[in-house]
């Protein structure tokens, strides 16, 4: 019999890549998808993407999507006791397991494991200590399309943003970005793969320049949303988004 699970998703490559790996491993069934969101903005949680967007992407992938509505500076107080809450009410459903698209950020699996271990909950990593380079050429080579919503300044400029990953785009990164963007670098909008009944229609928006500060931090674990919702943003540097409509 399988496993009941939630699956943490972004709405970017990885987790449509652990997505991937979790269905055809057979384990578990995933009750929903669990995606952080703004709740004045209405847009995934630094991803940028719109929840309209969202919406459809599950509705092609045939699963139920839950929102968890953040305010615009959420303490990790806050998240914490919205987060407890809503993994109870699927714990309830049958949820066993909750299951995330990170790959090597150590400080942040031990987080997740740590507050899930307080419910009884299994955190599950499909990626897990796999070569980013490999992930990311398998993920294209799967047939997956993805589009970057956001960088990193720090690590990226402009003209990064509003891209689809392709063999060209991985040219062009710097030596010293991710090619799966795990430290941060940027953020995805899959819009179409294997998983999905139809592609997700959109088009691309006004480019955008938002600068972030540090959000008070209640926890040792200093992440956000590397890639898949861990909480509100400590960063301290701007992004550009590219926006999708």
């Amino acid at each position: 019999m399988k496993e009941q699970a939630i699956f943490n998703w972004s709405g970017g490559k990885d987790s449509a890549l652990a997505l991937y790996k979790v269905l055809q491993g057979g384990q578990y069934d995933v009750l929903e998808l669990l995606t952080t969101v703004s709740e004045p903005y209405r847009r995934t949680s630094m991803h940028g993407v719109r929840v309209a967007l969202l919406e459809q992407q599950a509705a092609s992938l045939r699963l139920p999507c839950r929102q968890l509505l953040l305010p615009e500076t959420p303490t990790m107080e806050a998240y914490e006791q919205l987060m407890t809450t809503t993994l109870q009410d699927l714990q309830r459903r049958g949820a066993t397991a909750s299951i995330f698209g990170d790959i090597f950020l150590e400080d942040l699996r031990r987080y997740r494991e740590d507050q899930l271990a307080r419910l009884n909950l299994q955190a599950v990593f499909p990626l897990w200590g796999q070569p980013t380079a490999a992930l990311i050429r398998e993920f294209i080579g799967l047939g997956f399309k993805t589009i970057t919503t956001c960088v990193n300044e720090k690590y990226l400029d402009q003209s990064f943003v509003g891209r689809v990953i392709d063999e060209e785009f991985l040219r062009d990164l710097p030596a010293n970005v991710d090619p799966c963007g795990e430290n941060g670098e940027f953020h995805t909008f899959v819009f179409d793969g294997p998983l999905f009944r139809q592609p997700v229609a959109f088009e691309k928006g006004e480019i955008v320049y938002r600068k972030y500060t540090p959000a008070p931090k209640t926890d040792d674990s200093g992440y956000d949303c590397a890639d898949d919702s861990a909480g509100p943003s400590p960063f301290d540097t701007g992004f550009w988004y590219c926006d999708l409509v």
